[in-house]
């Protein structure tokens, strides 16, 4: 492997200079979750996990099946609570969702009686209950703009496609402005072309509004044009974060100009090696 590359790959957690500060905005430490079972005891799904993110940063999680990438985004997102250790936003103990932290899922999670207007409407309401009427609806309006859908706002997702029904999911969760995007595998489901499209969508909007993202993906290529860092799980069961990758690549960025350097190729090897040589899924567990 050449050396620049090897810079660029942390097999600690310790973030880069470019994400070291006091305090982090936002804290894992020593991060365990343990499950219990109806006949063989306990299961440990995470085990001593520990990474610090910037606010504003980007940060990609990849995987195998079973290596807790899920467990983990639910931990900051507040859907469970560590077994021991702590996740802490701006110094405050994670315990329950809030809206400072918001979750786009693969499947959309939209209403489907409901346009895309009134699915985005529903979320900045219950965030904003006492702004007026016109200013609530008006922050509707801005969202789907922004992820262009202004015609499409008074369809139902049975009239959307999936590339739509994903914009108004990322719509309704930048709409009431959260600290953490928190995206599942938001592109899974969708064609490439349609795929492409919107990862550029949301690198625009991310450039714009600087949210910080935290974002699980099994696609390799994917994470080197989005992330500011790549997190490399180990297998399950009790998997932690294997390595950290440093995305070296100037923002903003073009995904035609990436592929054509030859450290896009480096980098991408070496995820590719780590899953599946070095952490390979065993299918016989």
């Amino acid at each position: 492997m050449h050396d620049r590359t090897l810079a660029y790959i942390n097999p600690t957690t310790t973030p880069s200079a470019k994400t070291t500060q006091t305090s982090p905005f936002l804290l894992i430490e020593d991060v365990s979750k343990v499950y219990p079972t109806a006949n063989k005891g306990t299961y440990t799904v995470l085990e001593g996990v520990n990474l610090t993110v910037a606010e504003g940063e980007f940060i990609c999680v990849i995987g195998h099946s079973g290596c807790g990438k899920s467990t983990l985004l639910n931990m900051v997102s507040g859907f469970t609570t560590p077994s021991s250790g702590r996740v802490e936003l701006n110094s405050q103990a994670i315990t329950q969702p809030g809206p400072d932290r918001m979750v786009v899922f693969q499947n959309y999670a939209l209403l489907p009686w409901k346009t895309a207007f009134e699915n985005v409407y529903i979320a900045v309401n219950a965030v904003y209950p006492n702004k007026p009427e016109a200013e609530k609806r008006a922050i509707v309006r801005e969202h789907l703009a922004m992820v262009g859908l202004t015609e499409a706002a008074d369809k139902k997702p049975p009239q959307l496609s999936g590339g739509m029904k994903q914009r108004v999911s990322i719509a309704r969760a930048l709409a009431i402005r959260p600290k953490v995007l928190i995206l599942d595998e938001p592109f899974g489901a969708l064609d490439a072309i349609t795929k492409e499209e919107l990862q550029e969508e949301l690198l625009k909007i991310w450039n714009d509004h600087r949210c910080t993202v935290l974002m699980i993906t099994h696609d390799i290529d994917e994470a080197l044009f989005l992330a500011d860092r790549l997190v490399m799980m180990t297998n399950g069961p009790a998997a932690n974060i294997g390595e950290v990758m440093t995305i070296p690549f100037s923002r903003p960025r073009d995904r035609t100009r990436i592929m054509e350097d030859p450290e896009y190729y480096k980098l991408r090897n070496y995820a590719l090696d780590f899953l599946y040589h070095r952490f390979a899924h065993d299918d016989t567990d």
